[in-house]
C-alpha cells in the first residue's frame, strides 16, 4: 500500500444541527509501513457556489456584506464580513444555485454565468467544495433589492463599488473572506476591469 491509505473508517455524528459534524476514526499507513489509529473531526455544510458581478463599463464589482458569527466569536468585533455572493447547493446544481442566491441577494438576474475553477476551502475541517464564477451586469439586470431570504434569517446589505476600492480593501484589512478574496484576485489578474 502507498503512504497516504487509509482502512477501517468508522464515523461518529457528534452533532447534527445546521450542518453535520462527525469525527472519523480510521487506521493510517504511514511511509514506514506500519499503520497508526488517528483521529479527525469533519464539519459536512455541503458544497457551495460563489460569484463574482463585475461592470466593465463603470469598472465596479457587486459585493455584499453581513454578518458571521464565527467571525464575530474570532476577533471580529462587529462580526460584519464583506463578501461576494454565494450559497450553498443543497439539491441544486452550481449554476442554478449561483443564479438563485445572486437574485435572492443581490437583486440581479443573470443569465450567463462562467465557471472558472473549485477549490476545497478548509480541507484540514470542512469537506465543503466551492464552485467559483464570475458574470457581467449591468443595470438593466437589476429585478429588485437584493438583501437575502427573510426566513433563512439573512440580512445582507448590497455593495456596488470600484474594483480598484474592492482591491484596495483587501490590503486594508477590510476584505478578510477567502472566496472573495480569491475571486478579486482572478479578475485583477485576468484584467476582467
Amino acid at each position: 500500500m502507498k503512504n497516504g491509505s487509509i482502512k477501517n473508517i468508522r464515523k461518529e455524528v457528534l452533532s447534527d444541527q445546521w450542518y453535520t459534524l462527525n469525527r472519523y476514526t480510521y487506521d493510517y499507513h504511514k511511509e514506514d509501513g506500519s499503520w497508526e489509529t488517528q483521529q479527525r473531526e469533519s464539519y459536512d455544510r455541503g458544497n457551495g457556489a460563489s460569484i463574482l458581478l463585475y461592470n466593465t463599463e463603470k469598472k465596479t464589482v457587486i459585493l455584499t456584506r453581513q454578518f458571521r458569527m464565527p467571525t464575530y466569536v474570532n476577533q471580529n468585533t462587529t462580526g460584519m464580513m464583506i463578501e461576494v455572493c454565494a450559497g450553498v447547493l443543497d439539491d441544486m446544481d452550481p449554476v442554478s444555485c449561483i443564479q438563485k442566491e445572486v437574485e435572492e441577494e443581490t437583486g440581479f438576474r443573470v443569465k450567463e454565468v462562467q465557471k472558472i475553477y473549485e477549490a476545497y476551502m478548509s480541507p484540514g475541517a470542512v469537506t465543503e467544495i466551492m464552485h467559483f464564477f464570475i458574470a457581467a451586469y449591468d443595470d438593466s439586470m437589476k429585478i429588485g433589492a437584493g438583501g437575502g431570504v427573510e426566513d433563512e434569517t439573512e440580512n445582507i446589505e448590497v455593495l456596488e463599488m470600484p474594483m480598484t476600492d474592492a482591491l484596495k480593501m483587501i490590503q486594508d484589512g477590510m476584505i478578510k473572506d477567502a472566496k472573495t478574496i480569491m475571486l478579486l484576485q482572478y479578475a485583477a489578474v485576468q484584467k476582467l476591469l
